[in-house]
């Protein structure tokens, strides 16, 4: 036999090898694959259908003038909807305003209104919510987005530092919410969706007063869900994790100031259109309670629960590291 034939039957056996390895292979991960491809088709399909809903609903952004609540009037504008803009600065609402009907986007015939809200302004709420229900005849989807957050220990904190995040960023939101509830029990209809943050899930060192109020927006989130589920009235809690926003450039300091600087979490974050993305998904599924954020921010939400004792210690290390750095 010649050396040829020798390397043409070497090469036929391992062919023959190969291909026996993909026919286990297939054999193997086909039924594995196969179910989560047609889930997620079937998944893509429900999402199709149900955004032909969205073309004129009502949808109502606080915290809207930048950021993710600028991302999220994108999205939604895009989806055919009709929007309530409201934030403290009106310049900026209109920038946003202006920036969505220069899309020119087909479809969509109805230009966005603005509306200024200081959320901190709680005995406010009641006529900013009726003069929002009277523009299009009421709310069909409530997006609580509207937050401050803090870059500071706790004993260097002063209380009204405390109190303008626990009032803007909870109370805010509960005044609102409050206000326009009423009218979408008397529809039996409506969504209500609070952007809290995976720091309303695990607490982090020198965030103490965001990431309380972040908590104490899930846990109302919670109640008003089950309170609701018999009213016709969608309750979805959306907690991201680091985005690139200004939310750190904005954050307030021990004594109220503006921190003004760019954390590196936050400049590495996922992009405000991604997290918009997944939160208009959110609401189209109707999701209850939604945690969009990278794989570090998950296992440590895991580690609070399964592990405390490690995520305590991560906690401590990382506090010491943030006074050194101070």
């Amino acid at each position: 036999m010649g050396y040829d034939e020798i390397s043409k039957n070497s090469r036929s056996i391992t062919s023959g090898n190969w291909n026996v390895l993909y026919w286990v292979l297939g054999s193997i991960c086909l039924p594995v694959v196969m179910p989560l491809v047609l889930l997620n088709l079937w998944h893509r399909s429900l999402i199709a259908k149900k955004r032909k809903h969205l073309p004129g609903k009502v949808v109502l952004i606080t915290g809207a003038s930048s950021g993710l609540g600028e991302a999220m009037a994108h999205v939604f504008y895009k989806a055919g909807c009709k929007l309530l803009l409201a934030a403290r600065r009106l310049e900026e609402l209109e920038r946003v305003k202006n920036d969505l009907l220069d899309l020119e986007i087909v479809g969509v015939a109805y230009p966005p209104s603005v509306l200024q809200l200081d959320l901190a302004e709680l005995n406010a709420m009641s006529r900013f919510a009726e003069k929002a229900i009277s523009i299009h005849g009421g709310v069909d989807i409530l997006i609580n987005n509207g937050g401050i957050s803090v870059r500071a220990n706790i004993i260097n904190t002063a209380l009204d530092v405390d109190l303008k995040i626990m009032t803007v960023n909870y109370f805010g939101s509960v005044a609102l919410t409050k206000a326009i509830l009423p009218s979408m029990v008397k529809r039996q209809s409506g969504h209500v969706c609070f952007i809290s943050s995976v720091q309303g899930k695990f607490a982090l060192p020198h965030r103490s007063a965001y990431s309380a109020s972040k908590h104490a927006l899930q846990a109302f989130a919670d109640s008003l869900r089950a309170e609701m589920s018999n009213k016709g009235i969608k309750v979805t809690c959306i907690s991201p994790g680091y985005i690139r926003t200004q939310l750190s450039v904005n954050a307030l300091t021990s004594t109220g100031q503006i921190h003004g600087k760019m954390d590196k979490a936050t400049a590495e974050g996922m992009s405000a259109e991604a997290c918009a993305e997944r939160i208009l998904t959110a609401v189209l599924t109707g999701d209850k309670d939604l945690i969009i954020c990278n794989a570090q921010a998950r296992i440590a939400y895991y580690l609070h629960f399964l592990c405390p004792s490690i995520y305590f210690w991560i906690m401590a290390n990382r506090a010491s590291k943030l006074e050194k750095e101070d």
